[in-house]
């Protein structure tokens, strides 16, 4: 059985060799994902950092900021799978500490990439860990079409007021009551809040697709997946929401990779507070 959004435990027990990564990280103490890795992880589970795997230049070409957390070339992170040991169909599973948003992130990213069967873990893993590292059997894997989309900040700008935003930070950030890591405080015009945590339960586990599904149903009405942009502060979190989104039945939405971090960046963006 392939997974495509969300496994359990027991189902990644019952799995016959899926590539299986960790991904916890801590903005701010970028080891400490790291380090809870290397003290014990999921049996046969590989670690990717996010700032140095899975992110490319903060700097384009013209030199404008790309956000704190771009993504890389797909030529890079293809090199990495391959290092990895992906192979076509082989089922991938991406789980962190701190409820799922690096998880979904990586989800999005190999979706990106083409590889359909990824799935995050639901909740926290509840068996043995261990600090043995495996070892990985290169491939020679080849990336496929996007299976997701996003959008660049000139795009976005454009099609603001016609597109549903969905942002995905914390509501004081959202606000723009404080803003501890990025050049400015509030939010992109027109945006609705949607904090990542709120995808979980009291468990800590995502709630029921159903549930999910009527609260972004209310949310995005009555706009089509393919017009719903999902941000945070760098393109990660957001991915949480799309995940669930995507979980509920209600289609793939879009990302904006480079986020609050990349659009406050250029004071002729408009910003809105409140």
């Amino acid at each position: 059985m392939t997974h495509t959004t969300l496994i359990s435990c027991a189902e990644l027990r019952a799995l016959h060799d899926p590539l299986i990564i960790e991904v916890s990280f801590d903005l701010a103490d970028t080891d400490a994902g790291e380090r809870a890795y290397g003290a014990g992880h999921i049996p046969g589970a590989f670690y990717l950092h996010l700032d140095r795997d899975l992110c490319g230049d903060k700097t384009g070409p013209d030199g404008a900021f790309r956000g704190r957390h771009p993504l890389p070339t797909r030529d890079t992170f293809a090199a990495l799978l391959r290092r990895l040991g992906l192979t076509a169909g082989r089922q991938v599973v991406a789980y962190d500490r701190q409820g799922g948003p690096y998880a979904a992130h990586l989800w999005w990213m190999l979706r990106w990439m083409g590889h359909a069967e990824v799935a995050v873990l639901d909740g926290a893993w509840d068996g043995e860990l261990t600090p043995a590292l495996p070892t990985a059997a290169p491939s020679n894997w080849q990336p496929g079409a996007p299976l997701v989309s996003q959008i660049d900040a000139a795009t976005l700008l454009a099609r603001l007021g016609r597109v549903r935003l969905i942002d995905a930070r914390a509501a004081e950030r959202f606000r723009g009551d404080v803003e501890p890591l990025d050049k400015a405080a509030g939010h992109i015009p027109g945006a609705s809040n949607r904090f990542f945590k709120d995808n979980l339960g009291p468990d800590g586990r995502f709630k029921p697709a159903e549930q999910l599904r009527a609260e972004f149903a209310a949310l995005l009405a009555p706009y089509a997946a393919a017009d719903v942009v999902h941000q945070c502060g760098s393109g990660v979190t957001a991915c949480h929401n799309l995940l669930a989104m995507t979980h509920a039945g209600l289609g793939d939405g879009v990302l904006y990779p480079g986020s609050w971090s990349e659009w406050s960046s250029e004071p002729a963006r408009p910003i809105a507070k409140a």
